[in-house]
């Protein structure tokens, strides 16, 4: 029996695990004063957090005081204290270096019984967006630059907060909370959390970038955090066609992560553009299809600005993009479309087929060839056909396919 196991039994003395976390928790709460909160909290933490929290990451996050100019170091206690705060329900992972709930069940059971945690995701959201906003973190964001790795270090809580704030905010966002995000907007150029984003979550270049890399309406929009992106079109302080270090546009940022709702809220303002491209071409459109977002599709598919063939700096279309990535339906509905070209090649002459093949897309690869307008045996700039393309990926499956289609001409073999 493992050692969780023998602990768990003997936690329970034979009672049934719904009256043991019950009772547990009920001795958690009679402690009172800090032990309750840093019990409780602790709890919160491990069950709701979108990503397992390293030991000193938890004991920087109970250590906030909501609402708080200042991160006071004083208030942050010890693993060992929160670990006895809790009763025995949570313990810290040496292998993963993280803390965990003692079992299991335990996460069963607080998600079985939401009234323990009151709007957990927005007391998460208020807790990160209250250090964000602190006077010590502002200053790291003019006083460090780029240098991440020593931040993560030596303000362990900034990595998570940077990176998850909207996550939570999005699942559940209080009046205050959303309070706390307008003013961290209002001074969010230069902030350090943007940083962050900008290099562990997007990918971009830590070097060779200068001022802002996204503004607020931009992070909201990515996010999908509906309060928060109307909130800031209404206070009417941001260009909605601004693009960040990429071109992307807020409209970009929502349908690249499906967020149909404030695709919907900014395509109502006549002064976004719903066609206009990044620094790569890449119209909303081709982003919303490579990610296989139909309902983004469709909605931007009924505005008469969008040209659902346009192609990128490399010229490759939406089609193109879904056929690479397999986006079946996203395929079916761009293929719906009498502007839509499903032979189109790209700067190197690859068109939707080619790509479809050389991932080992079938369906997609069976879709397009039912199309009389596909030539299933074009050669690219460099003499490659589709069915080379498969073959030399090994691509059974579409070789097969290929092969069996009477345009083709050549063989795998």
């Amino acid at each position: 029996m493992s050692r969780r196991r023998e602990k768990l039994n003997k936690m329970t003395g034979g009672l049934g695990l719904e009256d043991v976390y019950g009772a547990t928790i009920e001795r958690i709460r009679a402690q009172g004063g800090d032990k309750s909160r840093l019990g409780m909290g602790a709890l919160m933490w491990i069950c709701h957090a979108e990503r397992p929290l390293r030991p000193k990451e938890l004991c920087h996050a109970l250590a906030i005081e909501l609402g708080s100019k200042d991160f006071d170091a004083g208030n942050i206690p010890s693993i060992m204290t929160l670990v006895g705060c809790c009763q025995g329900l949570i313990i810290v992972d040496k292998e993963e270096s993280t803390m965990r709930l003692i079992h299991f069940t335990l996460r069963e059971y607080l998600f079985a019984h939401p009234d323990i945690f009151s709007r957990p995701h927005s007391a998460i959201a208020e807790i990160c967006l209250t250090y964000l906003n602190c006077q010590q973190v502002k200053t790291l964001s003019v006083a460090t630059g780029g240098d991440l790795g020593a931040l993560i270090d030596n303000e362990p809580f900034l990595a998570y907060c940077s990176l998850y704030w909207g996550v939570h905010a999005k699942k559940e966002l209080s009046d205050y909370g959303m309070s706390l995000a307008l003013q961290l907007f209002r001074e969010y150029d230069g902030h350090i959390s943007v940083e962050f984003l900008a290099e562990i979550e997007w990918g971009y270049p830590k070097d060779g970038y200068m001022g802002s890399l996204c503004n607020g309406l931009h992070y909201a929009s990515n996010f999908g955090i509906v309060e928060v992106v109307t909130a800031l079109m209404r206070m009417g302080c941001y260009d909605l066609n601004e693009g960040d270090y990429w071109g992307f546009t807020a409209l970009v940022s929502a349908a690249w992560m499906g967020h149909e709702e404030v695709v919907e809220i900014l395509l109502g303002r006549e002064e976004v553009s719903p066609d206009k491209p990044d620094n790569n071409g890449w119209t909303p459109l081709s982003h919303a299809a490579r990610k296989g977002n139909e309902g983004v599709v469709k909605i931007l598919l009924g505005r008469e600005e969008v040209n659902p063939d346009k192609p990128d700096n490399d010229g490759r279309t939406p089609l193109s993009y879904a056929a690479h990535y397999g986006k079946e339906e996203v395929v079916k509905i761009l293929l719906g479309r009498e502007e839509v070209n499903p032979d189109k090649p790209d700067n190197v002459g690859r068109t939707p087929l080619s790509y479809a093949a050389y991932y080992g897309e079938e369906e997609v690869v069976k879709i397009l060839l039912g199309r009389e307008e596909v030539n299933p045996d074009k050669p690219d700039s460099e003499g490659q056909t589709p069915l080379m393309w498969g073959a030399s990926r090994g691509r059974q499956g579409v070789v097969a396919l290929l092969e069996s289609h009477k345009a083709v001409t050549h063989s795998a073999t």
